[in-house]
């Protein structure tokens, strides 16, 4: 398993190098991306990003839990879980890429 990371401050000097605004710019770009994105789900909404997945929200409803120590049943309250469904293209891509590092 891979110990990188991609950070909000590298997709920030990504936008500085490619889109050639200034830093603090390209900084407030990538965070206003990640609020409205943040605010569609909160809101529950899909988004969509062609090429790269589906972010939605889903609703699980309450059920009886087990603990796995003890086995002693607890209640799991209902909430709303966030899901990402990648796209054709992302998986085909990731697939590539993981043939690449063992071939």
């Amino acid at each position: 398993m891979s110990d990188k990371t991609l950070t909000r401050m590298d997709l920030s000097e990504a936008v500085f190098r490619n889109v050639g605004l200034s830093r603090n710019e390209s900084a407030a770009l990538v965070t206003q991306v990640l609020q409205h994105v943040s605010d569609a789900l909160v809101a529950n909404e899909q988004v969509k990003v062609s090429g790269f997945g589906t972010f939605s929200t889903r609703d699980k409803s309450a059920r009886v839990g087990r603990n796995p120590k003890t086995g002693e049943e607890a209640p799991i309250p209902p909430r709303r879980v966030l899901t990402f469904r990648p796209s054709h293209l992302m998986k085909d891509r990731v697939a590539a890429g993981n043939a690449a590092k063992k071939g």
